[in-house]
C-alpha cells in the first residue's frame, strides 16, 4: 500500500456521490489515514458516518469563508496529526441565480462569492496548512474542470472561478516547491454528484462525452480518485504546477 504511514486532510466530502469521497475511498485503500471537515451542521452526521466507514474519527468544522474557522482547524489537527502529508481541495461553489443567467450578467456579490469559495480556500488552506506539511514535504490536490479555460453552456461565473484556482496551482507551485510541497490540480470530467446537476442542461454534458471523447465513455469516480492518490503520492514526486486532464480525453477534442 503506498500511502502507508501517510496523512493528510480532505475537504470537501459532502456525501457518497462526492469526487472528494472518491478520492477518499482510494486513498484509504492505500493505506493513508485521513481527517475531514464539514460545512455546517447540516452535513456533519452525514461526513461524520462517511469518515467512520474509512476509519476516521477526524471531523472538523470549518467554513472556508471565516478566517478564524480555518485558523482552529490546524489548531485542532496539530493535537491529533504531529504532520500532513496531503491536503485535498475539492471545494467549488457559485449562487445558482449565477448559474442561471449570462456571464455578463454577473453579480458582484456572485462572481466574488465564487472566487473566495472555490479558488482563494485554496490559498487560505495552503497557508494554514505549511506549518504541518513543511517538516516532511507533502502534496496539495484540487479539482477543476474544462470550463476554466474553455466556455461550457451555464458554467459562467464558475468557469471565471476555476481559472483563477488553476492559475493560483501554479504561483502557490512555485512558492511551496521551495519546502518540498508540490501543487497540482486534477481537471476532472464531468461526475453526477449533486453541485453539478446545479449547472442547468448538465445531464446533456452526460451525453456528449461518450460521443466524442477518444475513450468513448465518461469518467468514474474510482478513476478521479486513483489519480489524485497518484498525485498525492511518492509516485508523483517530479511533478508540480499540473493540471492533469482525468475526462477519457474529452479535452483534446476538436468538436
Amino acid at each position: 500500500m503506498i500511502m502507508q504511514g501517510k496523512q493528510g486532510l480532505i475537504v470537501g466530502v459532502a456525501n457518497k456521490a462526492s469526487i472528494a469521497h472518491a478520492i477518499a475511498k482510494s486513498l484509504h485503500r492505500e493505506g493513508a489515514r485521513l481527517a475531514f471537515t464539514y460545512q455546517g451542521d447540516r452535513l456533519k452526521d452525514n461526513v461524520k458516518e462517511l469518515a467512520g466507514e474509512l476509519g476516521s474519527k477526524q471531523v472538523y468544522p470549518c467554513d472556508v469563508t471565516k478566517p478564524e474557522q480555518i485558523v482552529r482547524l490546524f489548531e485542532w489537527m496539530r493535537d491529533d496529526m504531529p504532520y500532513l502529508d496531503f491536503l485535498v481541495h475539492s471545494i467549488a461553489f457559485a449562487d445558482k441565480e449565477e448559474l442561471k443567467r449570462s456571464f455578463h450578467l454577473a453579480s458582484r456579490d456572485g462572481f466574488l462569492k465564487a472566487q473566495e469559495i472555490s479558488a482563494y480556500s485554496l490559498v487560505a488552506l495552503a497557508q494554514a496548512s505549511l506549518p504541518m506539511m513543511r517538516r516532511r514535504g507533502g502534496s496539495i490536490v484540487a479539482l477543476t474542470y474544462l470550463g476554466s479555460g474553455k466556455v461550457v453552456p451555464n458554467y459562467h461565473v464558475m468557469g471565471s472561478a476555476k481559472a483563477a484556482l488553476e492559475s493560483s496551482v501554479r504561483y502557490l507551485a512555485a512558492d511551496l516547491g521551495h519546502f518540498d510541497i508540490r501543487v497540482n490540480a486534477i481537471s476532472a470530467g464531468p461526475i453526477s454528484t449533486l453541485a453539478a446537476r446545479a449547472v442547468p442542461g448538465f445531464t446533456k454534458i452526460l451525453d456528449i462525452i461518450p460521443e466524442r471523447a477518444p475513450l468513448k465513455r465518461n469518467v468514474e469516480p474510482e478513476e478521479i480518485g486513483d489519480a489524485a492518490m497518484f498525485l498525492c503520492s511518492r509516485w508523483s514526486k517530479g511533478i508540480t504546477g499540473e493540471i492533469l486532464h482525468v475526462d477519457c480525453g474529452y479535452h483534446v477534442t476538436g468538436m
